[in-house]
């Protein structure tokens, strides 16, 4: 599975940004995507989960009620709508593919390069 994550960039506190995430290859082995992020100097944190059918979503506390995690299985994209965009939201975002929603790095099995995210106040 090769994912190519787009969509980041630059915007200012409370703005709103659309991240896409595309799959290929062999997508059905691993039907769950997940979107993940890595601010300088910290660890790798979950962001949001989304099952194959898109009925189970899951998010991080920090991110619930500002972010959505959907997907178009027909296009193979999952997409995260970002709301309400805070500083402390700046980071690399990366999209993964794994077998089960889950949010633990490990649970994913294939990665995106990441796309930059950078909120200013």
């Amino acid at each position: 599975v090769q994912l190519q994550a787009s969509g980041g960039g630059l915007v200012q506190a409370g703005g709103s940004l659309r991240l896409s995430c595309a799959a290929s290859g062999r997508t059905f082995s691993s039907p769950a995507m997940g979107w993940f992020r890595q601010a300088p100097g910290k660890e790798r944190e979950f962001v949001a989960a989304i099952s194959w059918s898109g009925v189970r979503t899951y998010y991080a506390d920090s991110v619930k009620g500002r972010f959505t995690i959907s997907r178009d299985n027909a296009k193979n994209t999952v997409y995260l709508q970002m709301n309400s965009l805070k500083p402390e939201d700046t980071a690399v975002y990366y999209c993964a593919a794994g077998k089960v929603p889950g949010s633990i790095v490990y649970e994913y099995e294939h990665w995106g390069q990441g796309t930059l995210v950078t909120v200013s106040s």
